[in-house]
């Protein structure tokens, strides 16, 4: 394996002259550049990252915990945090918790441990405490802790007006949130609170069920739903739902049980992430989050962050997208 000192020997220049390109230094013409670089491609030299950055007390390595990047929104959101990352010279480091207490507390500590710069938080499982003992640059995606640690979020309120109101200028007279648990402390909620005031405002009858946090696939919506939602699917005419892959799973519900959409009932989802997009059959009206912008926003932040730059909070405007469900 080639060494520091094979790359100086093969490029005619000093090994300090070598250290320096590595670090990064300036004061390196870029003639003596390329053919350092030449001389490390030829000799299939690569620096010891762990090393150097244990020099530098800096990995360039971003740590993200999420709740599940299976899920076609989470999976969307990644892609831009990684690709952000990329363009300023960052690595991603990936921890799915499934909202589980403990794991998200392991993967906290493992974090600390394996040296980060910086962590974008997007799993809610812990208590707010548990956060504020992070003594590294924090970027929270969709929750606030304290007013040190800045967050990224989308306006989930107008979300929730946008999406009931849109069902009752469709008509509807008798409507149903599906939720997530309402107990978790997450912007995302507020969609229930747009959805409750809007009915209340219009003088329009309403129920909201919670389903579960942690459970985000086709599968468990639709066993859900079975379970839970069929019994109240009689006497409403409106539904919105807290996810597409939710609103999906009920229209083929209710396509399966000869319930009619959109003209029984109505089903508005949320986020427009490449699920939706790709889906044909149906078009599902659904509110749209700019899920690659906040997935920029994030990992910008946390670089700035980290980088001693200013940074601020940002909640991103969403839109209704009109679709055949309604």
């Amino acid at each position: 394996m080639a060494t520091i000192k094979d790359v100086a020997k093969e490029a005619g220049v000093s090994i300090t002259t070598v250290s320096r390109l590595l670090n990064n230094n300036n004061y390196i013409s870029d003639s003596t550049r390329k053919k350092i670089r030449d001389a490390m491609k030829r000799l299939d030299y690569h620096p010891h990252q762990i090393a150097r950055a244990l020099s530098k007390k800096q990995t360039h390595i971003l740590g993200l915990i999420l709740p599940d990047s299976s899920h076609s929104f989470f999976g969307q959101l990644i892609k831009a945090i990684e690709m952000t990352a990329q363009s300023k010279d960052y690595k991603i480091l990936l921890c799915n918790s499934l909202n589980d207490k403990e794991k998200e507390l392991s993967y906290i500590n493992m974090l600390k441990e394996n040296r980060v710069d910086g962590i974008i938080m997007g799993s809610h499982a812990l208590d707010l405490d548990a956060y504020k003992t992070i003594k590294k640059p924090l970027v929270t995606f969709d929750r606030y802790i304290d007013d040190t640690i800045p967050y990224v979020a989308s306006d989930s309120y107008t979300g929730g007006q946008l999406a009931t109101q849109h069902l009752i200028d469709q008509g509807c007279k008798q409507l149903l949130h599906i939720s997530g648990p309402l107990k978790l402390s997450t912007f995302a909620n507020r969609r229930a609170d747009g959805f409750k005031l809007t009915c209340i405002e219009n003088h329009i009858a309403y129920d909201i069920i919670e389903s579960e946090y942690t459970k985000l696939s086709y599968s468990y919506f639709y066993q859900f739903i079975e379970t839970t939602i069929s019994s109240y699917l009689h006497k409403i005419d409106g539904v919105f739902c807290s996810n597409d892959i939710l609103a999906y799973a009920l229209y083929v519900y209710c396509i399966k049980h000869n319930i009619n959409v959109p003209e029984r009932i109505k089903i508005v989802g949320y986020d427009f992430c490449r699920f939706s997009r790709m889906l044909k059959t149906p078009r599902l009206t659904t509110i749209a989050q700019p899920i690659d912008l906040i997935g920029q926003i994030l990992s910008k932040s946390l670089i700035d962050l980290i980088e001693k730059k200013e940074t601020y909070n940002q909640q991103l405007s969403v839109k209704l997208i009109k679709g055949e469900t309604t």
